[in-house]
């Protein structure tokens, strides 16, 4: 026996155990320490010394509550004791950043929505931080004890380590932005790809609630995939993410960002989309869309009242993705695909285009009774951050370091 491994494991165990009762008592709170018990399936005592150390931290308080069919006097049950405690919760978009302070039952206290444009002549990351830091300013007399800060965006992330390897719209290359932003105020910081981000908050709250096996594909202005693979997200926890818009489908493509040429989502993502539109406007003089400005909604709207061009370049997207997505069929055998994108405004010409690639090119066993439906969440605001603290709550990494003080 490794004896010496052990304290370090002893501190696993308590960290995923301290996590596992936090969730229960979210997801069925208020409940009593006896069900905690018997759903965590631990011992009485480890549920008395968990709760205890929650209720010290005020993490949890009691209530009395009624149970099912019970006559007498209530019963005292657990629940979570949130609204003094919050988070910072970020976005970063092309041009504009959005901030918001939520407690940790995710109310939301304050958002905002900054201007942030390219600026070559200052560093970028301290841009960043001045602007978060300036957030806390406006709104100190809001503070309450300030836990951890979450950030999202679009680009090549390793999230283990907090670092952006390359986004897109900034040209930045290899950015520490969780060390630099843990060590200017703190506090934990999460990085975490927005797509990836994105599907924690489906799989938490929206359309892959209770399901096993689901593959989210994202539509917008970047391209991006994530799977959900026996109830749990696949590399959630990891440096490493499901890709697809980096996946070359044309060898003397369009150069992107990534260095590559002909990536999906040099085809795919929204201006892409609306670059192909105008290049094909010229020699469709039908169109309606010659007399109309060039956006998606317009685009979705000619498709939805049977516009040829539009309808051709929304299949043209789909099939696209559809061969993608026949690949990831085979490979995780999903029950659900779920779509992201303002494409599924004329999701009636997306999907088939998508379903019949799926149908052609995976395995039948495979592809029967897949449903396709849209997200629940857009490609918008701050809850993908918020989902990656409740995430940090749940497996106990937040949790520990709330306890520590």
């Amino acid at each position: 026996m490794n004896r010496e491994g052990q304290p370090g494991h002893i501190d696993h165990i308590k960290q995923t155990n301290t996590g596992a009762v936090y969730r229960l008592i979210d997801q069925y709170g208020p409940i009593s320490r006896i069900d905690l018990s018997k759903l965590s399936h631990l011992a009485p005592a480890s549920i008395t010394k968990i709760v205890r150390e929650l209720y010290d931290a005020h993490l949890v308080k009691e209530t009395e509550f009624s149970e099912v069919g019970s006559r007498g006097r209530p019963a005292i049950g657990i629940e979570l004791d949130t609204q003094a405690w919050h988070y910072l919760s970020g976005r970063i978009h092309y041009g504009y950043l959005t901030l918001a302070l939520r407690d940790l039952s995710n109310q939301l206290i304050i958002e905002e929505q900054i201007d942030f444009p390219v600026d070559k002549n200052q560093s970028w990351l301290e841009r960043f931080i001045q602007q978060i830091e300036s957030f806390f300013t406006r709104h100190q007399k809001r503070l309450e004890r300030l836990t951890a800060i979450a950030i999202t965006m679009p680009g090549i992330i390793d999230a283990t380590a907090g670092v952006v390897h390359k986004t897109p719209f900034y040209n930045e290359e290899n950015i520490p932005l969780g060390a630099m932003l843990s060590q200017r105020t703190g506090l934990p910081v999460y990085v975490q790809q927005d797509v990836s981000a994105w599907a924690i908050s489906e799989a938490l709250y929206g359309a892959a609630f209770g399901c096993q096996n689901v593959i989210q594909i994202v539509i917008d202005d970047v391209i991006g995939a994530s799977v959900i693979t026996d109830g749990r997200i696949l590399h959630a926890d990891s440096s490493r993410q499901i890709e697809i818009g980096h996946t070359q489908v044309e060898q003397k493509g369009k150069a992107c960002y990534c260095g590559n040429h002909g990536c999906l989502e040099t085809i795919a993502s929204m201006g892409n989309i609306l670059e192909r539109t105008r290049q094909l406007l010229p020699s469709n003089p039908d169109s309606m869309l010659n007399s109309l400005p060039i956006n998606i909604e317009n685009l979705c709207d000619a498709a939805n009242k049977g516009d040829k061009l539009a309808r051709e370049i929304i299949c043209y997207i789909g099939e696209s993705i559809g061969h993608i997505a026949a690949v990831m069929v085979n490979i995780f055998n999903p029950e659900k695909i779920i779509i992201g994108s303002p494409l599924n405004a004329s999701s009636g010409t997306l999907y088939p285009a998508i379903e019949r690639c799926i149908h052609q090119q995976s395995l039948p066993q495979y592809r029967t009774d897949i449903r396709i439906a849209p997200t629940h969440f857009v490609n918008a605001g701050t809850m993908p951050g918020a989902a990656l603290v409740k995430m940090a709550l749940y497996n106990g990494s937040l949790l520990v370091k709330l306890l520590q003080g």
